[in-house]
Parts: C-alpha cells; structure tokens; sequence
C-alpha cells in the first residue's frame, strides 16, 4: 500500500487524533430556539457550539394552509464532547430546549472517529468570565 505521500504528493496530515471517546451532539430547533439549549450545554460543561441556519420540510409543514408546504427555517447544533461529559450535556439541552417535546425540535448523538484542530479547554465552563446571550461564546476573549 503506498502513502499519502506517493500517492498525492502532500505530506500527511499531522496532529490527527483518533479518539472514540468524543461524541458529536446534533440538535435540530426552530430558528430563534438554539440559544437555552447551547447556554445549558455550555453550562454543563461542553467545550463549544456551532449553530447553522438550516431549512426543513416534512409531514407537518405539508399540513399548512391549503395544503401548501411551509418550509420553516431551523437551526442546527453541533457539539464535540468527551463521552464522560455525554450524558450531562444531553440532559442540559434537551431540558432547556424542550427538547422532549414533540415538534419542538430533535437531538441525536453520533459517534467521532478523528478530529483535526480541535482544542482542549482546560478549565470548565462555570468558570469563564464570559458575556452570555445570543452567540456569545462566537466572541473572542478581550474583544
């Protein structure tokens, strides 16, 4: 089997790491409906958040008006944690969300196989002199 080397001409990626003990959180809401989850999240102790605009469509939007579809907008949480932090941080956001509620939104947890650039926060998120709200943790420290 030849390297990645020989065979494109690039070096190896450095700095991989494989670890099965990260999970990827993913929770679809409805827009305007991410900041409770993502703060109790943060509170519990997740290293982070990502949120991106998204648009669904399904049985309940093809029940609108007239029988017209409603394509809703939603927006979608990605968070990284380590597993011993899984159950905390699910428990948070799907408390604070609603989560649990039926048309709210859904969460699921996925398995991650390697990572690349992805920092290691050393003191906890109870701790952060950070401004909260809306985005607030997209804020670089001293800005």
């Amino acid at each position: 089997m030849e390297s990645q080397t020989e065979t494109t001409g690039r070096q190896p990626v450095q700095n991989v790491r494989r670890d099965h003990a990260l999970k990827l959180i993913t929770a679809v809401v409805q827009r305007g409906k991410a900041d409770p989850p993502v703060q109790a999240a943060l509170h519990a102790g997740a290293p982070g958040a990502t949120i991106v605009f998204g648009r669904g469509q399904g049985v309940r939007e093809r029940l609108g008006v007239l029988g017209l579809a409603i394509q809703p907008e939603k927006e979608v949480i990605f968070i990284v944690v380590e597993e011993q932090l899984l159950d905390r941080v699910l428990t948070a956001m799907v408390r604070a969300g609603d989560l649990d509620q039926h048309g709210v939104g859904f969460v699921y947890v996925t398995p991650v196989e390697r990572t690349v650039g992805l920092l290691q926060i050393a003191e906890p998120a109870e701790s952060r002199d950070e401004p909260r709200g809306r985005l607030s943790f997209l804020r670089r420290r001293g800005a």
